[in-house]
């Protein structure tokens, strides 16, 4: 029997074709559940009349917009979002490299082990470790201080950091920085000029994972600040859920479209600056 033959016979087979309908129902529930919230944000936040339920509405309105786009109800939390999120993300990219390198470049006694300890550390959770934090950042003085949750919240995300920019920097050919030595640079100065330049698009991988978990994290920012004027968007949101159970579904919806604009123009932004870095590693060729 030819080998098309058998391709078909395969193809049409009555077992991969429930395989297929059955992959293609799962994969439309999925996606459903993630369409479903989306569309009820949409949906809600152009209706005067926004419920819990999932609406079309019958006429139009941006009247929750104007009601939230206020400096103490959206542009406050959303600059003291941002100072957490690009504070955290750049110090853990920072200190991220500089941990990272000596780890893929040299070949040390305890590596191993200190790999391993810093998956571990990526193991922990948060709320394990609130307890003796929060004792520690009494006594340094710390406590609803926006330094001090930049400061915790890069502690945690450094060890997913590291391994993820040690992966990204082994992809880095080390000829490269032996020519650069050969020619007389420093180890720092080839880090800076040879390697962090190839691994810009990894960099943008690690900032836009720090930032997202950064920017969408409540617990931390919700036990380490008391004062409401440093609360950022994550905490803030709480303000739409009134006392007695009562919920401005429409100002929530629009507080979540405007909290979510921050995000898409990162990614949009990354996407632009980190594409065609990974270029330049052909250069070892020849």
């Amino acid at each position: 029997m030819s080998t098309g033959v058998m391709n078909a016979l395969t193809v049409d087979s009555p077992v991969r074709r429930r395989g297929r309908w059955l992959a293609n129902i799962i994969l439309v529930v999925l996606g459903v559940v993630f369409v479903v919230p989306i569309a009820w944000i949409v949906l809600s936040s152009v209706n005067p009349a926004a419920t819990v339920s999932m609406s079309v509405p019958s006429g139009v309105t941006f009247d929750n917009f104007a009601q939230v786009l206020t400096f103490n109800q959206s542009f406050l939390p959303l600059w003291n979002s941002a100072i957490i999120s690009f504070g955290t993300a750049a110090l853990t990219v920072v200190v991220g490299i500089l941990a990272a390198y000596p780890l893929s470049r040299f070949n040390m006694r305890f590596q191993r082990g200190f790999l391993y300890s810093v998956l571990f550390g990526s193991c922990l959770p948060i709320t394990a470790l609130m307890v003796p934090v929060y004792a520690m950042f009494v006594q340094l003085k710390l406590l609803d201080s926006l330094l001090g949750v930049v400061l915790f919240m890069a502690a945690t995300s450094l060890p997913m950091a590291i391994w993820m920019l040690k992966n990204f920097m082994d992809s880095v050919p080390v000829s490269l920085e032996e020519a650069a030595w050969v020619d007389g640079a420093s180890p720092m100065r080839a880090l800076a000029q040879i390697v962090l330049p190839l691994m810009r698009p990894g960099i943008g991988v690690v900032f836009i994972f720090v930032f997202t978990q950064a920017w969408g994290n409540f617990f931390v920012p919700f036990v380490l600040l008391f004062t409401a004027e440093k609360m950022p968007a994550s905490v803030a949101i709480f303000q739409f859920f009134g006392n007695h159970g009562a919920v401005a579904y429409g100002q929530l919806a629009a507080f979540a479209m405007v909290y979510s604009v921050p995000i898409l123009v990162l990614y949009l932004l990354m996407q632009r600056l980190t594409g065609s870095s990974f270029a330049l590693a052909g250069g070892v060729k020849g």
